[in-house]
């Protein structure tokens, strides 16, 4: 590459090797007030201070990764998210992100509920129990199944919640929540058709 040509700059896969990152990436604007809620080590966070200078605020149980977080220059705090977000004031974001760990609350109705109440809209990412691959699974093995997206042993499982594509559209409804994107993918790429079956990983930005 020449000096006078530009330097591209990176998608969010490129950088973080995760597509449901990429499609948060393009959802947030410019400039947002963004809660992460179990943001890990704040790789998205950052990524989204460095290329859409948000303002971040994050929240991670897991102490050594918040130490990585703030070493990254992210505002990230201890803390358990069911039990955070009671401290916010209603409307103080404008997008809470619960990406990939809804499966892993006991109480998922209440973190979605304060996640509407906090922000003015969620991104909500979660991988989707109704997968053909897992189904398969549990069909011919007849014990809790084992896949690449559900890798763990049914002792040493994080998810406590296993959820479809199907069971939060049934939520969303319920809950009178407006659904105003959804994007399901199978690894890099998006399923257009029947996504209950198909998609591993389901992104939804919803508000009340």
């Amino acid at each position: 590459m020449s000096a006078a040509e530009p330097r591209r700059r990176p998608k969010v896969h490129e950088i973080l090797g995760r597509s449901d990152y990429a499609i948060i990436g393009e959802i947030i604007d410019p400039g947002s007030m963004v809660l992460d809620l179990g943001c890990g080590e704040a790789e998205l966070l950052a990524w989204l201070v460095e290329n859409k200078d948000i303002r971040a605020r994050g929240v991670e149980i897991d102490a050594a990764k918040v130490r990585v977080a703030i070493a990254r220059g992210v505002s990230v705090y201890q803390g358990d998210l069911e039990q955070s977000l009671e401290g916010y004031p209603d409307q103080a974001f404008d997008y809470v992100i619960l990406s990939q760990t809804l499966q892993e609350s006991l109480r998922p109705l209440k973190v979605l509920r304060e996640m509407l109440r906090v922000g003015k809209r969620a991104i909500v990412a979660f991988p989707n129990f109704g997968h053909w691959r897992v189904r398969w699974s549990h069909l011919v093995s007849g014990r809790a199944p084992q896949t690449a997206l559900f890798p763990h042993n049914w002792y040493d499982s994080p998810n406590v919640h296993f959820l479809t594509v199907d069971d939060f559209e049934s939520l969303a409804g319920k809950e009178s929540w407006t659904v105003e994107k959804r994007i399901f993918l199978r690894g890099p790429h998006q399923v257009g058709v029947l996504p209950n079956l198909l998609a591993e990983v389901a992104v939804y930005q919803i508000r009340r």
